[in-house]
């Protein structure tokens, strides 16, 4: 109860704070690339939920037409010049207080995977994202806007190693724990670096 409350608070104040940045940012997307400014993506939540989170649109339209969900990389050639930048601030998914404040999410937890989507590494083809061990356990808590996972491991870690932390959080989760997160991210989001492989913080 203490972490939903919190989540509320957080989420309502951020998204009153963060109001003059929607519109710069909305701005910048129009000049570069044109409508639509925002996109939504279906998400798998708690109990495995699918819901829909909204984000800033980083990638060039119709970016997965050939490809289906594809997890992106450090310098994936779809994503956009001002959405370089909304990437490496994670200033694209502001949007996703809204999912905060409804409860689709919380500010720490697992990240929310999008249903099939596929790795970068690995042999995306033939693994199954549900196969992989700790997928079914972090799914008994919200996904997060950061998270452990998040915080330490690069945006294209192997998910073996991604649901390994994020078993580890779920195991030693606290408020204060979650602090020291949101501290960390906002750290990262100051040095622009969530997109980097090497280390973030």
């Amino acid at each position: 109860m203490l972490k939903r409350f919190f989540d509320i608070c957080l989420s309502f104040i951020g998204l009153i704070g963060s109001s003059p940045l929607w519109f710069v940012f909305s701005l910048a997307i129009l000049l570069e690339d044109g409508l639509p400014i925002f996109y939504t993506q279906e998400r798998v939540g708690k109990n495995g939920r699918i819901f829909r989170v909204i984000k800033f649109r980083s990638m060039i339209k119709d970016a997965e037409k050939d490809t289906g969900p594809v997890q992106a990389t450090e310098n994936d050639p779809r994503i956009t010049k001002i959405g370089r930048i909304l990437r490496n601030t994670a200033m694209d998914e502001l949007p996703q207080l809204i999912n905060v404040l409804k409860g689709d999410m919380s500010f720490v937890g697992p990240r929310s995977l999008r249903p099939k989507e596929k790795e970068v590494y690995g042999n995306p083809e033939k693994t199954n994202m549900e196969d992989i061990p700790g997928y079914k356990e972090r799914l008994a808590v919200r996904p997060g806007l950061t998270g452990i996972a998040q915080v330490y491991l690069p945006t294209d870690a192997l998910r073996t190693e991604k649901f390994q932390y994020d078993l580890s959080y779920i195991k030693n989760q606290s408020f204060l724990l979650d602090l020291k997160l949101i501290i960390l991210s906002f750290w990262i989001t100051f040095r622009g670096k969530w997109q980097t492989r090497q280390s973030k913080i």
